[in-house]
Order: C-alpha cells, then sequence, then structure tokens
C-alpha cells in the first residue's frame, strides 16, 4: 500500500512538471509574435495593382524587420508604404502593405516572404496570382489621325553660365587694373608739394624748417645745411639752374655777373647778405665756426627777406615761357599714360600666357589651341548629337548632325536587281564622313548574300573616289543589342580638295546580312585627328540593329 501511495504521488508530480512546461512553452510561442499574410485579390488584370500585406503581432519590445526590395518577383513591387502601428496593451500589431502588379498574363505564385522578429525569423505563406489577359474588340476601337510632328525644345546648354564666368572674370580684373593703374590716386604731401610754385615751396620749407628741433637741440649744421638748401634751390629753379653745384664764390660771382648784365636787378645788399648767409654755413659744416642760436635765426629771417627781394625782382614769364610749362606738363602728363599702357598690356599679356599655360597643363595644349582657334572635328564632337534610326530594317545610331537621304549611283542593270536608300554626313574628302547605307535584293532565290564582296565592292569605291594605298584589316563586330557582323578597317591616303596632294586617313566599314538585305556604315576621317578618332568610336558604340516587323 505504501509503495503504491509513493508511485502515485510521484506520478502525479511528473504529470503536474509536464503540464507546467507544456504551458509554459505554449505561452512563450503564443507570446512571442504571430504572422500572417494575405492579398486583397488573386485575379487581376494586366498592369492592374494588388495590395498584399503582413500582419505582425508582437510585444512592445522586439525589433521588427519586413521585406525590402523586388522580394516577390515574379511580380513586380512598384510601391512599398509606410507601416501601420496599433497598440493593445503591451503588444504591437504591425501593418505593412506593399503594392504589387505583373504585365505579362499567366498564373504566378508570390514566394513566401522573410520577416525577422528579434532574433527569430518567420516566413509566410506563398499565395497564388492569376493575371488575366484584357480582351479588345478591334472591330470597336476607334482610329485616329496621325499626331502632327511638334517640336522638341534643346535640352538647356550652360553657355551663358561660362559666358557670366568669363564676364565676372573679366571685371574684376579690369576693376583692379582700374584701380591700381588707371584711377587718379590722391596726391601725396610730398606730390602736393612739387606742385606748388617754386616761391611757395621756399616759402613752405622755411615753415618746416621753424618747425624742426635743431635750434632747441643746437644742431646748427643740419639746420645751416637746411637753410641754404632752400635758398639755393629757389635761386637754381629761377635765377641760376647751376645754383645747386656751385660753390659759394661761383654761385655769388653768377649773381654779380646777371646784375652787371642787367638780366636780373638785385640790389647790392641782396647779394652781400646771401653771400655772408652762404659763407657762415660753408664754416658751420666745416666746423670752424659756431655762431650763436639768435644769429642762426636772424639769418633764417634774411633769407626769407631776400627771397621776397628775388621775387619782386624776376621779371614776368613770357608767353613762349608759358607756352613751355604747359608743353611741360603735357610731355610729363603723356609719359605718365604711355607707362600705364605698357603696365596695362605687360599685366594683361601675362595675365592671357598663365590662363593659357593653365589650361594647357590641365587639358592639353592642342586642346587649348583648337579651343580658341577652332577645329571642325572638335565642334562636331561638341554638338548636340542625334540617335536616330536610317533605313528599312533599320539602323540605330548616334550622330554629330543628322544624316540626310543621299541618291545611290548605281548601274541601271544593279537598280533593277537591288532597293539601295542611303543617308549620309560628308564625303571622302571632307575632314569626317559618315554613311549608311541598306540594300535589298531582289529575285535572290536560294544564292546567300556575301558580305565580304559587298565591302570589297566599297573599297573600290574608295578607290573610285581618289584613294590610294588602301590597308585592310577585319573582326567580327557585335552591337550592343547583340546583332553580329563583320568590321572592315585600316588606313588609306585620301585626297586633299583642290589639290593633287594625298594625306592619311583611317577608315571603318561595318556589314550586317539578313535574308535578302545587307546593312552597312562606312566611316572616313583623317589620321592624327584626336577628335575624330572620338567621334567615330562614339558612332560604332552607339549602333543597333533591329529586324523589320513582320
Amino acid at each position: 500500500m505504501v509503495n503504491n501511495f509513493r508511485f502515485t504521488n510521484f506520478k502525479i508530480k511528473q504529470d503536474k512538471k509536464l503540464v507546467l512546461s507544456l504551458f509554459f512553452v505554449f505561452c512563450s510561442l503564443f507570446s512571442f509574435a504571430q504572422v500572417k499574410a494575405a492579398i486583397d485579390s488573386t485575379s487581376i488584370k494586366i498592369g492592374e495593382q494588388i495590395t498584399y500585406h503582413i500582419q505582425v503581432e508582437t510585444d512592445t519590445t522586439s525589433l521588427v524587420v519586413f521585406p525590402e526590395g523586388q522580394t516577390f518577383t515574379p511580380l513586380e513591387m512598384i510601391a512599398s508604404y509606410p507601416i501601420d502601428t496599433l497598440k493593445n496593451q503591451d503588444r504591437y500589431n504591425l501593418i505593412k502593405k506593399y503594392g504589387l502588379t505583373q504585365f505579362d498574363s499567366g498564373a504566378y505564385t508570390i514566394p513566401r516572404q522573410k520577416i525577422i522578429i528579434g532574433d527569430k525569423t518567420f516566413f509566410t505563406d506563398s499565395l497564388k496570382v492569376v493575371v488575366n489577359n484584357i480582351i479588345i474588340d478591334t472591330t470597336k476601337q476607334g482610329l485616329y489621325d496621325i499626331k502632327p510632328i511638334i517640336e522638341v525644345r534643346k535640352s538647356s546648354s550652360k553657355w551663358w553660365q561660362y559666358v557670366l564666368l568669363t564676364l565676372l572674370i573679366l571685371g574684376i580684373i579690369g576693376f583692379l587694373m582700374f584701380w591700381f593703374i588707371w584711377r587718379k590716386k590722391p596726391l601725396t604731401e610730398a606730390e602736393q608739394i612739387a606742385l606748388l610754385p617754386p616761391y611757395d615751396r621756399a616759402k613752405l620749407a622755411l615753415k618746416k624748417l621753424d618747425e624742426s628741433h635743431y635750434l632747441e637741440h643746437s644742431e646748427l649744421k643740419e639746420y645751416y645745411s637746411e637753410l641754404t638748401l632752400i635758398i639755393r634751390k629757389y635761386l637754381d629753379e629761377k635765377v641760376y639752374d647751376h645754383s645747386l653745384e656751385s660753390t659759394t664764390d661761383e654761385l655769388i660771382t653768377r649773381l654779380q655777373l646777371l646784375k652787371e648784365a642787367n638780366k636780373i636787378d638785385l640790389s647790392r645788399d641782396t647779394i652781400k647778405n646771401i653771400e655772408n648767409i652762404l659763407k657762415r654755413a660753408d664754416l658751420v659744416k666745416f666746423a670752424k665756426s659756431a655762431p650763436d642760436i639768435a644769429l642762426a635765426e636772424l639769418d633764417r629771417e634774411t633769407i626769407d627777406a631776400e627771397i621776397d627781394h628775388v621775387k619782386e625782382v624776376l621779371p614776368e614769364p613770357t608767353e613762349e615761357e608759358k607756352l613751355l610749362d604747359e608743353k611741360y606738363r603735357e610731355t610729363l602728363e603723356r609719359k605718365k599714360r604711355h607707362k600705364k599702357i605698357i603696365i596695362t598690356a605687360v599685366i594683361s599679356v601675362f595675365l592671357l600666357f598663365a590662363t593659357i599655360t593653365g589650361f594647357s597643363i590641365k587639358y592639353g595644349f592642342n586642346y587649348v589651341k583648337d579651343t580658341i582657334i577652332g577645329h571642325s572635328s572638335m565642334e562636331l564632337l561638341k554638338s548636340d548629337w542625334v540617335t536616330s534610326a536610317y533605313g528599312f530594317p533599320p539602323i540605330t545610331l548616334s550622330t554629330p548632325k543628322v544624316l540626310k537621304r543621299m541618291t545611290p549611283q548605281l548601274p541601271e542593270e544593279l537598280m533593277a536587281q537591288v532597293d539601295m536608300t542611303m543617308f549620309g554626313y560628308g564625303s571622302l574628302i571632307d575632314k569626317f564622313s559618315v554613311v549608311v547605307a541598306t540594300s535589298k535584293f531582289k529575285n535572290l532565290g536560294e544564292n546567300k548574300i556575301d558580305i565580304e564582296k559587298a565591302i570589297e565592292g566599297n573599297l573600290k569605291t574608295f578607290e573610285a573616289a581618289g584613294a590610294q594605298n588602301i590597308v585592310t584589316k577585319n573582326e567580327k563586330f557585335a552591337t550592343p543589342n547583340g546583332a553580329e557582323g563583320i568590321k572592315v578597317y585600316g588606313s588609306l591616303d585620301l585626297p586633299i580638295p583642290n589639290t593633287d596632294k594625298l594625306e592619311r586617313g583611317n577608315y571603318v566599314i561595318l556589314g550586317f546580312t539578313a535574308e535578302h538585305v545587307i546593312q552597312q556604315l562606312i566611316m572616313s576621317w583623317r589620321e592624327n585627328d584626336t577628335y575624330a578618332d572620338q567621334i567615330a568610336e562614339r558612332i560604332l558604340n552607339s549602333v543597333e540593329l533591329k529586324e523589320a516587323a513582320e
């Protein structure tokens, strides 16, 4: 009995543990998250949108990551809407919507989508969608006239920005030249003094001598040097033009001779006073005498008075002298203007040279030279390119200019067998030429088209136009959309217009064949023309062929 009782208690405890463990596992799974997916329609028309819902219920602490990108293939996601969030106590209900569509009819399966919640990964169920064709009754479909050709506005160019930038730079340079070279600058004090008449300059110099501190510091040598320089400068300009470099005796002798010759009516006292002050200054300069301050001040007053006396006896300037002074001022002004012109020209040449050098270092000298002078191939390369289809079946390519229809020159017997359309720009004698030709053969029967013979005919056309020394190479060629053909290329001597000379050039011929059709692209250009090389490369990279609609 005891053993049975123990066994029964043990079993009850084990059953309780099992029930509790299952309960906690169930609660943990239930409380972690719930993921559901649905669509609003299982059958749509081509291009119609359906809405795909993903609903996640989780606690507030879990991070949820929904699918991103084209994970709904074979359907295409065209919209991803923001997440709607609903809070219910300590849990979130997150709803994520996607807009999907398909442009081909059929039955499709939306694959399972992966949702990451915290550190766990969940997958939705796959869903089936049927995309139905749109049935159109063509007997009831209205017919409309062909729409007229509308003018397409060219894409805006940025040339005006470069013009504005150039004008701004030129304006800044012009302003700087005006401010520092051509602007009439305020005169300095020295320049203002230089423009004064000799008498006014002498009086101003005496005033500045009074404001100096030579006498206060007993600097008699400097004082007398300034004092005698003032009188000598005045006499040099108005009386004797060698007064500055003459000795005292020479200057006094000259003044006496001028008086005796009645050229200037100087009194003997004036000459004597000037002589005494100049000799006293000579003694002070050589440290042979040191007059007192009072005598120095008296000498200053004497010089002031004698300058007045000299001015009084000077004759009035004649009209000829006034004219000479006017011519002298004009000459000075002309020299200043000439100097400004030279400085401006030098700076302009330097800036031009520096600009050309800078652009040459960055882009290359030939590019800069061709931009300034002009180059026909460069202008073609920089023009607005045109992409168009030519002939039928069409050859689509991009060219600097629209190719114009050309009349093929064919023999009469060949015209009865071939329908040829040609479009081109330039000719063999031009710097660059490009021709697109499509030939449709009639009554060919079971015979096959020999593309190599057709290309050989093109080379003979080159020779007939004056080309010589043609070197040929060939290789396979494939367009970006997968059409395969043959490429024949090489060099040749091209004729120079209006001369008997030849110039080395390059050529490329592309040939494609289809049933009863030959499509060709022929280009030629001058050798060592980097811009033409770029044009040819760009055209070749743009070639595409499309099959004719059945």
